[in-house]
């Protein structure tokens, strides 16, 4: 790390007073280009017990950066992630306002949701396909509180890795016969397509994205537990968001689910 705790804590208060104003700051590694994965993942420890501290929850993670173009347009060989707040859930089908985030978008992803303990450094895609209760269609609504979006590593990981809210449907599939590599999606915005994807953009496999989550986890001294939701990842590049539009993304044998913007 190149950041001291209380400059880590600094960098922390105005990410976390960003959402909450949502007036944008400038990109951390602006003013301090040496920043490195690991001082931003201490800076989103500030975030996170900022939001505990106010009374909200841990109901899962969100994985970001699973696919190889977005990790060679940022220069870097792995996923991220950020833990996904209870406050952060919006009910398949809702509406949503533009004016409570800054630079929205969206990504259809598969979500995972967890029936056992997962834990340790040995980890694996099978590990969680057998601790896996079920999948979930979901839509991941991404926002930066660094303005314009401009966006280094460190940047994206100590404020959350970008995340906004998660939509996930009410339908969690049991994996039988499901294979997530092979889950088809067809993205739409007022019933018009504008992006398709499958399973296999998120690391190759949701279920290998969610083992490398559970054995980053493990050297941070932290599992998954029973019940977690995990975004796996995008299966298509983000697409910016209008008031007046109604979004849907529909997986095979997963089914649909839904957002509007007001």
């Amino acid at each position: 790390m190149t950041l001291t705790p209380e400059r880590a804590d600094s960098l922390a208060a105005a990410l976390y007073d960003a959402r909450l104003s949502r007036v944008p700051i400038p990109p951390l590694t602006e003013a301090d280009p040496d920043l490195t994965l690991a001082d931003g993942y201490a800076v989103q420890q500030g975030v996170v017990r900022r939001y505990l501290d106010a009374g909200d929850r841990i109901i899962g993670y969100k994985l970001g950066l699973t696919s190889k173009p977005m990790q060679e347009m940022l220069g870097v060989p792995t996923p991220d992630f950020a833990p996904v707040m209870a406050s952060h859930v919006i009910t398949d089908g809702a509406a949503v306002a533009i004016s409570d985030y800054i630079a929205p978008r969206l990504e259809a992803e598969i979500a995972l949701v967890l029936g056992a303990d997962l834990e340790g450094p040995d980890c694996t895609a099978l590990d969680v396909l057998r601790a896996t209760e079920g999948a979930v269609a979901s839509i991941e609504l991404v926002d930066s509180r660094v303005a314009d979006w401009r966006i280094k590593l460190a940047d994206t990981v100590a404020d959350m890795a970008s995340s906004g809210s998660i939509i996930v449907s009410g339908r969690v599939v049991p994996l039988d016969d499901l294979d997530l590599r092979t889950t088809g999606m067809v993205f739409t915005r007022d019933g018009e397509v504008i992006a398709t994807g499958a399973g296999a953009a998120a690391l190759g496999n949701p279920a290998e994205a969610v083992a490398f989550l559970v054995r980053t986890l493990h050297g941070l001294g932290d599992s998954l537990k029973a019940g977690s939701i995990v975004m796996t990842g995008a299966l298509h590049a983000a697409v910016p968001i209008a008031v007046g539009e109604t979004y849907r993304a529909e997986f095979d044998r997963l089914g649909p689910v839904s957002v509007r913007i007001v």
